[in-house]
């Protein structure tokens, strides 16, 4: 059985699950999707991306979630990297 590759984003930091950082870090629009939700978490604040997160996917689930729509939008968005460090 083959785990799933799953990214979770808290605060300013991605984890990962089931993937590398090197793979992580090859996957362009993966990258900018994560670097959407850091970025909804600076706009939102902490307390505010979560309530938000979890308001929108109880009402709409997860794919029809606001803050996941935006997210996938970005993967096509170069500039969502910009003010962006990698450690």
């Amino acid at each position: 059985m083959r785990v799933q590759s799953v990214a979770m984003v808290l605060g300013r930091t991605i984890h990962l699950h089931g993937a590398s950082r090197e793979r992580f870090l090859s996957d362009i629009p993966w990258m900018r999707h994560e670097a959407c939700h850091i970025k909804q978490y600076q706009h939102f604040g902490f307390l505010g991306f979560l309530w938000r997160y979890m308001s929108e996917y109880l009402r709409k689930g997860y794919y029809n979630n606001a803050l996941e729509v935006a997210a996938r939008a970005s993967e096509a968005d170069p500039a969502i990297l910009d003010n962006i460090e990698i450690v």
